[in-house]
């Protein structure tokens, strides 16, 4: 199908999930997410490709969240199951096989922040601006920010984030924890392109076990995890 919020290109083993709203900021709507996990299907069976890069390059936004216009409209059933929509999506972000990268290209807020939130990796650049606005807004994010943030960054910087809906820059971001790295502007797409191209050099099955025990050691004890470590180890042999 035809993509109408975003647009999909393959570079060196790398995938790029471009969103691309028409508008300055792109909107996470029902439509956009649906898109997106069409295109992450399409770049999850891809053979070709090792990573995955999601980002708004080359638009002034990464993701702005929800569609508050949309939302308004909303029953309550209307928005629980947006809520689902959007977990749906984040969680084929999350068992994807393949590395995901969320590359902040510049506003990640509400439904924006979760999306970084589910990568494996973020990468931002220095114009990125990060933020929680939805308390200013009389609504919560139905998209497991209030239970992802806490586990990334602690839950005393989630709260300030969730409660104050002040905005955090790209050097707070980096300094909490919430980025992996931090790029000038003028060298943030080529840094991108470069970073995703080390991964993708590596060996899939190998990445692919690397990215489920690491995503299991926050919900695991040491035993239990080293025990799973060793049985991929084994079954990579």
């Amino acid at each position: 199908m035809p993509f109408r919020k975003l647009s999909i290109e393959k570079k060196n083993r790398v995938g790029y999930l471009l969103l691309n709203d028409g508008a300055r900021f792109n909107k996470l709507s029902v439509t956009a997410i649906r898109e997106m996990k069409h295109a992450l299907e399409k770049l999850e069976e891809d053979a070709d490709l090792s990573v995955i890069v999601i980002s708004g390059h080359p638009g002034d936004s990464f993701a702005v969240g929800a569609d508050i216009s949309q939302m308004q409209n909303f029953t309550q059933k209307e928005a629980f199951e947006f809520s689902r929509l959007g977990q749906s999506l984040f969680e084929l972000v999350e068992s994807s096989s393949k590395p995901v990268i969320a590359a902040i290209n510049g506003v990640a807020m509400g439904g924006g922040c979760d999306l970084a939130l589910a990568c494996d990796i973020r990468l931002a650049s220095r114009k990125a601006v990060i933020a929680h606005p939805g308390a200013k807004l009389g609504i919560i994010t139905g998209f497991c920010g209030t239970q992802k943030l806490p586990r990334l960054v602690g839950k005393n910087i989630a709260r300030e984030m969730f409660m104050t809906c002040s905005a955090i820059d790209a050097a707070e971001a980096f300094r909490t924890g919430m980025v992996n790295r931090v790029y000038e502007v003028s060298e943030f797409w080529p840094e991108v392109e470069a970073f995703a191209e080390k991964i993708a050099k590596h060996d899939c099955n190998a990445l692919a076990a690397a990215k489920t025990a690491l995503n299991i050691a926050e919900e695991t004890d040491l035993k239990t995890g080293c025990i799973m470590e060793t049985a991929s180890a084994v079954r990579l042999r």
